[in-house]
């Protein structure tokens, strides 16, 4: 039986508006199912209204859903992603991140910086391509990685809300 594929989760600010256009053209093309989650326009926004909503919406999706958020250089987009609990957000600036980034980390949100060298059109859609194709490794090793870190969240959520 073929694996389903993932819903893709798709968010940006002002300026990786073209990219996010782009990109969701070529998921489509490709038989991803896309969710646009904005901005809708170019005009100037501030991406944690746009990042952290969609990163939420890829962690209660309990991983059918996987999140591909644009801005500038995508650092801060990360930074948003990576706060909400249940997200691994890995900034991708090339094929060897894009692909161990999932391999080894089983990140389920990948940043793209417009105004980066991975931010055109072309690299941007190889770096998509090559990260939802890659699957986690399963090594023992991650496993324990990834436990370690989800361990850690869960102990922190629980002493902040006391």
């Amino acid at each position: 039986m073929k694996k389903r594929s993932p819903i893709v989760c798709l968010a940006t600010d002002h300026a990786g508006f073209e990219l996010k256009e782009a990109v969701a053209v070529y998921l489509r093309r490709l038989g991803y199912p896309v969710r646009d989650l904005g901005a809708f326009s170019a005009e100037p926004s501030d991406y944690p209204a746009f990042i952290i909503p969609a990163a939420e919406a890829v962690a209660r999706s309990s991983g059918r859903a996987v999140g591909i958020f644009f801005g500038g250089s995508g650092i801060g987009e990360c930074l948003a992603a990576g706060k909400v609990m249940g997200i691994r957000s890995t900034l991708v600036y090339d094929a060897y991140s894009a692909k161990l980034s999932r391999e080894h980390n089983d990140a389920n949100v990948m940043c793209l910086g417009a105004r980066t060298p991975s931010g055109r059109p072309a690299t941007a859609r190889r770096l998509v391509r090559i990260w939802l194709t890659t699957p986690f490794s399963e090594a023992a090793r991650h496993r324990r990685r990834l436990k370690a870190i989800s361990e850690y969240e869960e102990r922190g959520r629980r002493v902040c809300r006391k």
